[in-house]
């Protein structure tokens, strides 16, 4: 697809655009030769969600000329404390038509393509090769291999971020000498122990300050101009108001991007090196309820943390022990008489799956899961408790 090319003639709208980006092209280091290759440049944005939010009209407002968003979830009342491309009036939306429709509200004059679908190994490279650089704002490990992968392959730069709490991180991978995101993170860490979002929260404001240098180092790749962000490591923490720079440098032996790469062909969770766990006995909402009313509760154990606790919990109380603990060896004494009829139960059942797998290995006693945790319990129970 060819991208329009602004500021050319003397026309009424060619006068408009003028006046649009005027404070771009008073830049000495952008120009109207500068906005004219914004114009014509092509990004990928790799999710739709918080760091996507304020990248997508920092690019649209900047005059990208076409911009692709692939996502494939829809929007949820839980996102909207970060994810502010998205309305209330988005909730059920997919965040796709969400964020193209954000885009051309504020900038009609650029090419804006929503994909809602998962990206996979089967597709990647069909998506990634029609583009000029590529923005990972993802959330799951499984994803950042599998982007970070497909640009070293074809050679684009990937500005990166990632978010937690209060803390951020950013850079560019793949550009040039530098490194890709595999020469400094070469594998995955074990499932379960580095919590998401969902489990851990993040503070609204936070995906907003990351994704926006996400933004400025895709405008400065576009233009050619400044000094990207690459082999180094921004790590922000908004707690202490602190920024710190992390050198990287390249890895010789890296399995991607190396002198002799092993992953010369594009893989998905396999990627990831995460090993597939051991299934855990597990029991639906529904069938807990039911227990509950004939008074045959078996002991439940929530291995959440208690400002999950505090928005919502199962009634009839119970044992409260986070799986944090578990994983250090905390919290197993008060366990050690629990029978197999008990229930873990965490927000969707990951974290639940997980404590049974540690308290079975620690005790020999192999208790359930609540099978979709928390939210199932909403869904099939209690409607009326919060969700989170």
């Amino acid at each position: 697809m060819t991208c329009p090319q602004r500021l050319r003639g003397s026309t009424p709208g060619d006068s408009n655009q003028a006046e649009r980006y005027s404070r771009h092209t008073l830049l000495p280091e952008v120009g109207l030769a500068g906005q004219r290759r914004l114009a014509a440049a092509r990004v990928l944005v790799v999710g739709a969600g918080g760091l996507a939010a304020p990248v997508i009209p920092y690019l649209a407002g900047a005059g990208i000329g076409r911009i692709t968003v692939i996502d494939d979830d829809v929007v949820e009342l839980s996102n909207l404390h970060r994810q502010v491309i998205h309305r209330t009036a988005d909730i059920g939306v997919a965040k796709v038509d969400s964020a193209v429709r954000a885009a051309l509200d504020l900038n009609p004059d650029i090419d804006v393509v929503g994909i809602e679908q998962r990206l996979t190994a089967d597709n990647a490279l069909a998506i990634f090769a029609d583009h000029d650089v590529v923005v990972d704002a993802t959330d799951n490990f499984a994803t950042r291999y599998l982007v970070n992968d497909a640009c070293v392959m074809l050679g684009l730069p990937l500005v990166w971020s990632s978010i937690n709490r209060f803390d951020g991180q950013v850079t560019v991978w793949g550009y040039r000498e530098f490194p890709c995101y595999r020469c400094i993170f070469p594998s995955a860490p074990p499932a379960g122990t580095v919590p998401s979002c969902a489990e851990a929260g993040v503070v609204g404001s936070l995906p907003g300050v990351m994704g926006s240098i996400q933004a400025t180092e895709t405008l400065k790749l576009v233009l050619g101009v400044g000094e990207p962000l690459a082999g180094r490591i921004v790590v922000h923490d908004a707690l202490a108001g602190s920024w710190a720079t992390v050198p990287v440098a390249r890895d010789p032996h890296c399995a991607v991007c190396g002198d002799n790469p092993s992953i010369t062909v594009l893989q998905d969770e396999a990627s990831c090196d995460v090993p597939a766990e051991q299934p855990v006995a597990t029991i639906g909402a529904r069938e807990l309820a039911e227990l509950v009313e004939q008074g045959r509760a078996p002991v439940l154990v929530d291995v959440r943390t208690p400002a999950e606790r505090d928005i919502v919990s199962l009634p009839g109380g119970g044992i409260q022990v986070e799986v944090g603990d578990l994983r250090e060896g905390r919290g197993l004494d008060t366990l050690a008489d629990l029978d197999e009829s008990a229930v873990f139960y965490c927000k969707s059942g990951a974290r639940s799956a997980e404590a049974v797998r540690l308290v079975a290995a620690a005790t020999g006693v192999h208790a359930r899961s609540l099978d979709g945790g928390v939210l199932a319990w909403i869904d099939d129970v209690d409607p009326s408790l919060p969700r989170y």
